[in-house]
């Protein structure tokens, strides 16, 4: 799904008037945790370190394609009653 103005009622009331289009966080043992800022030059510092011969090798990229693999070769399940209600 792309990010943006049909995704923005699901951000947090008056989110959006600050200027910010994406709202992450986590809840662990009952605390929120959020973690919206901090990454808006993440992709350019790691590609500034792969370049500089800092980067991942196809082993460490086995686990996700591994994974990829599976969910794209799985049999497609209908939701049941206890499914999300985006899926149902």
């Amino acid at each position: 799904m792309r990010a943006g103005k049909e995704d923005a009622d699901d951000l947090p009331a008056g989110y959006t008037e600050t200027g910010r289009s994406a709202f992450r966080s986590i809840t662990i043992d009952g605390q929120e945790v959020e973690f919206s800022e901090g990454f808006g030059d993440l992709h350019t510092r790691v590609y500034e370190e792969v370049l500089a011969g800092h980067g991942y090798g196809i082993e460490d990229a086995r686990p996700s394609i591994d994974l990829v693999h599976s969910v794209r070769n799985s049999s497609i399940v209908v939701p049941k009653n206890d499914a999300h209600p985006m899926l149902v």
